[in-house]
Order: C-alpha cells, then structure tokens, then sequence
C-alpha cells in the first residue's frame, strides 16, 4: 500500500546532494531507475529531474521491515528515502555526477507503486515515437526530453529578462480574434452567443502588435501561442509559441540591431556559445542564386553556379530547351564524390524528382582527368571543360546540373546540396551559422488565383527605391523584409510595416482587394492608422524551432511538452474526438458525412 508523506519533507534534489554532504543525513525522494538486489544489499538507483542518485539499503541500517520493502521495489516506483551520505565503497562511476557518492538508507516509504511500463524510461529511446506518444506522460520522464523542457524554461526567462531590460513591455494579446483571408487556413471556433459566426485563433498576433505601436506602447514582445491549420513536417506543428516583438521610431537595422543582442546572450548564457557580431547579411537574390534557398546552410560550401551562358548553343537539347523557355542552367560540385557508383546517382535522381526536377545531368571527373557523363556524347571537349572549369571541379569530384525554370532549379539544387552534406556528414549539430536574408520579394504570383500575394503579409513595407515599379513591374519590388536564419532553418522572420495610408491603400489594390473588403477584413487596423501612426517594425522567432536547434534535436516535438502528430492529432489525449449532440445544438451546428 502506498504511504503518505507524514511531514517528511525532501532536502535535496538528486544530484544537489555531493561530497560536500558526507556524514550528514539526506532525505531525497523520486521514481526507482534500477534495483540490484545482491542479497545482503540492495542498490537503488533513484532519478528526479536532476539527475541519477544511488541509494544502498542494508538491514543493519534500515532493519528488517525496511529491508524487506526495499526488495519489492520496482521500476517507477515512486519512494522517499531518509539516509546518510557516505562516499562510495566500490568503483566511482565517473559517468555520473553523483558518482563518488551514495545514501545509506536508514528510512523508506513507497510513495506510490507503478506497473511496468510498456517501454524502457531511458535515453535516445529507440522505442517507436507512435508509442512513446500515446504515453507521452511517461516518455518525458526521460532524462533528454527533461533537460530540453528546463533548457526551453531557461530560454524563455533569458528572453523576457533580456527584452524587459531592453525597454520592451510584456503584454498579451486576444486569442479569440476574427478570421483573416491570407496566409494560412485558420482554425475556428464556433460562437453560441452569435449562432454561425466564428472566431479564429490567432496565426501571430500581428495586427494587435501593430495597434500597439498605434496606442504608443513603443517596444512590445509576449511569447505567444499561435495556430496553423496547414500540413506538418518535421519543424512544424498546428499549435506553435513565437517570441513575437514590435517596435516604433525604427528601420531594419534597429530590429536586426536588438534581435543579433538577444541571440548572442542567449547562445552565450544557455550553451557557452559565442556568436560573433555583426551576424553576416545576405540579400534574397544572393541567396537563391547562391545556395537555391531563402533559408541556406552556410555550414557547407556547394554553392550553385549559373553556367546558362556557356551551354546556350551546346548540343544537349535538355539545356537549350530550358533556357528557350527562359529558364536556367545551375550545378553544384559535390567535391570529391566522383567516384559515387552509379546507383547512389539514381537516388539522387529521384531525390531530384521529388523537388519538381524532371532528371539530373551529372559529370564524374575521373583520376585521370577524363569524364564520365549523362550528355558528354552531345557536347565537344571544349564545353566540357568550360563546365568543369566554371564549377572548380578537379579530379575525383562530381558535378551535379539542373535545366527548368528558375524556381525548379533553385528548389532542385538547394535541396539537393543539403541531402549530400547529410549523406557526407557535414553537417555538425554544435556549428551555429547564422545568417540574415534581406530583401525578398514584395509580392509573389499565385498560379492558381492568378494574382499577386504577398510573400510575407499585405502590411509589409517595400524598399523606398522600388515605388516606381509597383505598376510597371510588381514582382520586382523588394520589400523591407528580413528573415534570421540558422543552419539551414528559419529562425524567425519581419518587416518594416506599411504605415502611410496611401502606400497601404495600393498595396490592397495589388493585392485584389476592394475598399470595401479591405475594410472588412481589416477595418479596425485601418481605422486606427487615420489617429496617428509611427513609423514601426517587428519580429517573430519560432521559439520551439530556436529550442530544436539549440539542444540539436531532429524535431519540435523533442521540445514541446505534448506535441502533435502529422495528422495534427494527439495520440494520448486522442484529441481531436466527436462532440455530443447537445453541445452542436448550443453552437447552432449540424456535422454531415462526407461523401467518400
């Protein structure tokens, strides 16, 4: 049966107990880890949030009765233990850092028993995640995902010290807010008072930090909870934290200024990492023609090289028919990599097809100095060389080439050098390269509604020099958008905001909006502009993201306490479940089968 507490009250955490507490009497309580039972001892390994303790129990210390219970201990049982600190008698575990010591228990109380659980409470668990969900309870008692959630609780008071001291306010804002057309599908919540209207929740809570600029509140962040109803991968989940902020009277560098202070603190305060300042900038265009991503890893070299002009008149039909089509023809060089059999090439091929590539032309430059080539037979030795030449390839090396148009080839390549630098290794988890992307496109052309979107939102404003061309050539202007990016993930993202009512009023022209569907959609934000405005900005940090990379996690879900999976489910809770019909009545909803 499982004792109360009875007054007893712990002392120390595992692992604050030390060499510094020998001979003094410890009371420690946690779940049992491990039990060896060697007859006239019993050893207990005890865990806690800290850490491992070892606890010896021997019937001359604890008698009979105590020593008997202690054999029907079990792992995760949850036990209080009163004993004398004492430097180990036998081999000190340097693995450990209770190592050199342990308890001698002279009192136990089983607190609570536990059935076994369905699998082992360890380390780097090769349990199946599927299963380790459904019990997520238990899955965080793991000792890895422990210190991930009290990194994340450390991170999170180094923000809001860092920003407070900086001149910024805390201050929340509304959950339940009204449906906004852009960006991605909303999550709704049905009203009972205002029978078949809703609310949604909030994708960031960008128009009421904007406000707040427009109140005169000058400096605001809140890490805020924010929802998504849109397809997860790795790094994604319906409901995500942002460190959101928002400033007034400022430009870019002012924003960059503030948030290239706060990453070096938190680098240096949570890891011991210096972040080396200024954090080098990269224009958007920069970035795609040199790595065919927004969001490059600057861990590795592999750039892309444009070599349209050299096989313009070639006779390889697949690059001349690209570039009729006004596309481009872009390689990397995977160095030393030419003698990658031939199979490995397929994959890389299809690996290729998944990024919209249509094939992949590759060229091995032998020891010898000789090629071998997918479509050596339709170009002269000369326009070989001039390929090799212009991707600084030499002997052993394997040059890699996309033909389509410009986005394909970007898409092909800029994954293609991050799936050979895993293959290759290169890509180490404590080597933090981080890289501001400046001046993406303002505006971006939707296929399918055959009109311009905004890339970022319809509140961001663009580069001064670029307002001659908003009629002539919209998808030429920059905006005054920046993104933080950390090997080969973003970061976090913002802009300077549009504050001048006529900028504003043309850019929802753009955009397709009416006057009366601009101000139905943002009407309250529009009306407080015509009060006073300052000139503002602001930014927004994937916090779960920033934890991932910090603790070199594969995924957000090794960061969030109960995450979900890609179907946007939660496998302990089983979330999302059927309603009952009183409460559709009271939302004034009527659910109907879908037609399979």
């Amino acid at each position: 049966m499982a004792e109360a507490m009875k007054g007893l009250k712990r002392t120390h955490r595992c692992t604050e107990v030390s060499k510094a507490n020998c001979g003094a009497s410890v009371t420690v309580m946690g779940w049992v880890q491990k039990r060896r039972n060697l007859g006239s001892l019993i050893f207990v390994d005890l865990r806690d949030r800290s850490g491992l303790l070892q606890i010896i129990f021997d019937e001359k210390d604890i008698g009979a009765e105590g020593f008997a219970k202690a054999g029907t201990l079990r792992s995760e049982y949850v036990i209080a233990v009163v004993g004398r600190v004492e430097l180990r008698e036998g081999a000190v575990n340097e693995n450990l850092e209770t190592g050199e010591i342990e308890v001698r228990a002279t009192q136990l109380r089983i607190l609570s028993e536990a059935e076994t659980p369905p699998f082992p409470i360890e380390e780097n668990s090769q349990t199946k995640e599927e299963l380790r969900l459904k019990y997520r309870f238990l899955d965080l008692r793991r000792p890895d995902l422990q210190r991930n959630l009290m990194l994340r609780s450390r991170v999170a008071a180094e923000v809001r010290n860092f920003l407070t001291k900086d001149g910024f306010l805390e201050i929340e804002t509304p959950v339940l807010i009204k449906s906004t057309p852009e960006g991605a599908r909303d999550y709704l919540v049905p009203s009972r008072v205002h029978p078949g209207h809703f609310y949604a929740l909030p994708q960031s809570p960008q128009l009421f930090k904007q406000l707040l600029m427009c109140s005169g509140y000058d400096r605001y962040f809140q890490i805020a909870k924010c929802f998504r109803d849109e397809d997860l991968r790795a790094d994604r989940q319906p409901e995500f934290t942002q460190i959101d902020m928002e400033l007034s009277f400022v430009d870019v560098d002012d924003v960059i200024d503030v948030n290239e202070r706060l990453l070096a603190h938190l680098f240096g305060k949570i890891l011991g990492v210096e972040v080396p300042l200024p954090i080098p900038r990269m224009t958007w265009q920069e970035a795609m023609n040199r790595f065919g991503s927004d969001k490059p890893d600057l861990r590795f070299g592999m750039e892309l090289h444009d070599v349209s002009q050299l096989v313009r008149d070639c006779g390889f039909g697949v690059f001349t028919n690209a570039l009729a089509a006004g596309g481009s023809v872009r390689g990397i060089n995977a160095k030393g990599q030419g003698g990658m059999p031939r199979k490995k090439i397929d994959a890389l091929v299809e690996f290729a097809k998944g990024y919209g590539a249509k094939g992949l032309a590759y060229l091995a430059v032998n020891a010898d100095g000789s090629y071998k080539s997918s479509f050596a037979k339709f170009m002269t030795g000369a326009e070989l060389d001039a390929l090799v030449q212009a991707l600084d390839g030499e002997p052993g090396d394997l040059l890699l080439f996309a033909a389509d148009k410009n986005k394909v080839v970007w898409d092909v390549l800029g994954a293609l050098r991050v799936e050979l630098a895993k293959n290759l290794g290169l890509l180490k988890k404590d080597d933090f390269r981080f890289l501001w992307v400046t001046e993406f496109p303002l505006l971006e052309w939707d296929e399918e509604e055959q009109r311009y979107v905004a890339m970022h939102h319809p509140f961001t404003m663009l580069m001064e020099e670029d307002f001659d061309k908003l009629d002539s050539d919209p998808g030429a202007v920059r905006a005054k958008a920046y993104d933080i990016v950390l090997n080969g993930t973003e970061l976090g993202g913002g802009s300077v905001r549009i504050f001048q009512s006529d900028i504003q009023s043309k850019m929802f022209d753009m955009l397709g909006f009416t006057k009366e569907q601009a101000q139905e959609q943002f009407g309250f934000l529009l009306n407080a502009f015509k009060y006073g405005v300052p000139p503002h900005a602001g930014l927004a940090f994937g916090f779960d993201r920033l934890i991932m990379l910090m603790t070199g996690s594969e995924s957000i879900r090794e960061v969030i306490a109960f995450p979900k999976v890609k179907d946007a489910s939660d496998l302990m809770t089983e979330a999302p479940g059927p309603v009952d019909e009183k409460q559709l009545r009271e939302l004034a909803l009527k659910c109907t089968a879908e037609e399979q």
